[in-house]
């Protein structure tokens, strides 16, 4: 399997399918990759993105489901610690601590919960956190999903910041970090190498830190 970051907290998986996660990027487009599947973790316009563009069999919780459903996607409605397969990819959606409305819709229309995803394919299991502050059930997801890699928010403000996401990388134990939604704009700057450091000093976890654009190959 193959893992892309275009950017911010898109994440594209490319394997028996290809996965999309989160398909925005700013001042670009992800359209280009011709998803199979497309996942969102919440409502808010840096992560619906294109998901209406692409008009690919979308997951995501409830009330984002519907609302594309009505918009004449084809998308499948999960929630928090629900577990769904589709065409041999299984998402098991996880909790994160942060805001959910659906902001293309306008003022007040809710998304339900923010979530996070643990996509399992080809042998490999991804745990991507979504937009959220330190939660001790990380713990949890750990344990329970043993993720082979975590896709992890640093850029504070919004999300937890890089102290956060060490205590983070922690809890969950993957022994691959990757971070995500930082940069994008002056408001989430943050160091990425300064988490590396961190975790590779203190435990045996890998930080990969990866350029807007830029693929890794992924063992089980």
């Amino acid at each position: 399997m193959q893992l892309t970051w275009p950017g911010h907290s898109c994440v594209l998986l490319t394997g028996t399918k290809k996965v999309l996660i989160d398909p925005f990027v700013e001042r670009g487009s992800v359209i280009a990759t011709n998803p199979d599947l497309v996942a969102i973790t919440h409502g808010h316009a840096d992560h619906m993105g294109e998901a209406c563009a692409l008009k690919k069999k979308t997951i995501a919780i409830t009330e984002i489901a519907k609302y594309l459903k009505a918009k004449g996607l084809d998308a499948e409605g999960m929630n928090i610690g629900g577990t769904l397969t589709i065409d041999g990819v299984t998402f098991t959606m996880t909790p994160a601590l942060h805001s959910s409305v659906i902001e293309e819709a306008g003022p007040g229309f809710s998304g339900g919960a923010a979530a996070g995803f643990v996509v399992r394919m080809d042998g490999v299991t991804i745990y991507h956190a979504g937009d959220t502050g330190l939660f001790s059930d990380m713990k949890l997801i750990g344990e329970l999903y043993h993720p082979d890699i975590a896709l992890l928010p640093i850029g504070g403000r919004f999300t937890m910041g890089v102290a956060e996401a060490m205590v983070a990388a922690s809890f969950i134990g993957a022994k691959t970090v990757i971070p995500i939604h930082y940069n994008t704009w002056d408001k989430i700057a943050a160091d990425p190498m300064a988490l590396k450091t961190a975790v590779e000093r203190t435990t045996d976890i890998h930080v990969t830190i990866m350029k807007p654009g830029e693929t890794i190959n992924l063992t089980p």
